[in-house]
């Protein structure tokens, strides 16, 4: 009877298990650059660290590139642990001050001789709007009857103007250049001047039929003239619009807004999206609206709770100012398109007339009826960065 015995097979060669490989591994172990140092000097206890925890974390302390068996995987009790679990930073809320910076108290500025000089007719005639040009070389002052003049304000002498009895007084003015001025009158009529020619009269805005109460062109285009008038309407005007042949001098409005219900006492265009106009309404609406000026629609429409006396948007964030009347006589900030309130300060005892801008942003002037105007840090201040130098990266030029 034969037994049979176990016999060990031996072979010449090691077949590696291929299932068992990692072939990414491999390729990184077989291309990726090696670290030596340049100087020679041994890497840093850090450094050290900082490998050994990599290859914990990712490399799973993988040495070899063949394998011939499969390897059961790690408990997860081996597996790195964190002390702290990341956290999100939260963003540093925006302070905004609830009081002024400064008052200013201008009663009875208006009878001081300085101002007085500006009447061509020496009159007691109060002002109805100022506005300075684009560059700020002229400043266009009307007053309560017809007249209006433009004054240099390095010596305070009027450089031009012009005097009709027959015109109705001056509500509002716009700047559409350097040069050309945009007025608004009492009877609803709206014209540009350019005082540059003997003949002023450019052409004319038929659409109001009461007084224009706001006017402002579109800051990133300039093409494009809002108007808002005591007759309830808002106008949109396109100034390269085509002019009829029997009145080449008179503009037909692009479109016709009646969606308030009080005078539209405030126009003001949005300064990063050409196409986006906010509107507010007085006593009975209390609204503030926006525009799609492309096709005249609605985008929104919220309500502030009291009449709405002039807009300002911010120029360097998508937020938006208005001042209102009674009771509260307040000055409240809008996160746009949210509409949220973002936050709300009142110091005028009567209802906030006007808004004006730093032209870097952050202060904010308010005029109000009682006779003060007042600064507010509430816009938020853009940092500023100094510009990179060309080559600024390189330390060396070769």
């Amino acid at each position: 009877m034969s037994s049979s015995r176990s016999r060990r097979v031996e072979y010449d060669r090691f077949i590696p298990f291929r299932s068992a490989m990692d072939m990414d591994y491999a390729r990184f172990a077989l291309t990726g650059p090696s670290r030596p140092q340049r100087d020679g000097s041994r890497e840093s206890p850090s450094s050290v660290a900082y490998q050994k925890l990599l290859d914990d974390c990712i490399l799973k302390n993988r040495s070899r590139i063949l394998a011939f068996k499969t390897v059961p995987e790690a408990p997860a009790s081996k597996l790195p642990q964190f002390d702290e679990p990341i956290r999100p930073q939260k963003k540093q809320q925006r302070r905004i001050p609830k009081e002024p910076e400064r008052v200013l108290c201008i009663s009875g500025t208006l009878q001081t001789s300085q101002l007085r000089f500006y009447n061509p007719q020496k009159t007691e005639v109060p002002f109805t709007c100022i506005r300075w040009s684009p560059d700020c070389a002229v400043l266009a002052v009307a007053f309560g009857n017809s007249d209006l003049a433009l004054i240099d304000p390095a010596t305070g002498h009027v450089v031009d103007g012009m005097e009709n009895e027959n015109l109705a007084p001056v509500l509002s003015l716009a700047w559409r250049s350097n040069s050309i001025l945009t007025v608004g009158r009492f009877d609803g009529t709206v014209v540009d001047y350019d005082f540059r020619k003997d003949d002023m009269f450019i052409c004319f805005y038929n659409g109001h039929r009461r007084g224009v109460c706001s006017l402002k062109w579109s800051g990133l285009s300039g093409r494009y003239l809002a108007s808002g008038g005591q007759d309830k309407l808002v106008h949109i005007w396109d100034a390269c619009m085509p002019v009829s042949h029997h009145h080449p001098r008179q503009r037909q409005w692009l479109h016709r807004i009646s969606s308030h219900t009080s005078i539209v006492k405030a126009v003001d265009w949005c300064p990063t999206r050409s196409n986006l106009l906010a509107s507010g309404g007085g006593c009975n609406d209390h609204c503030v609206k926006f525009w799609n000026t492309v096709n005249g629609a609605c985008l929104n429409s919220i309500d502030a709770g009291s009449e709405v006396c002039a807009l300002l948007w911010d120029k360097n964030k998508s937020e938006l100012l208005t001042s209102h009347g009674s009771p509260n006589n307040q000055l409240t900030l809008w996160n746009y398109p949210s509409m949220t309130r973002v936050a709300e300060v009142s110091g005028h005892s009567s209802r906030v007339l006007s808004l004006a801008g730093s032209p870097l942003g952050g202060v904010v002037a308010s005029a109000a009826a009682d006779e003060t105007v007042r600064f507010w840090n509430i816009f938020e201040t853009p940092k500023i960065t100094k510009p990179e130098l060309p080559f600024a990266q390189f330390s060396v030029i070769r």
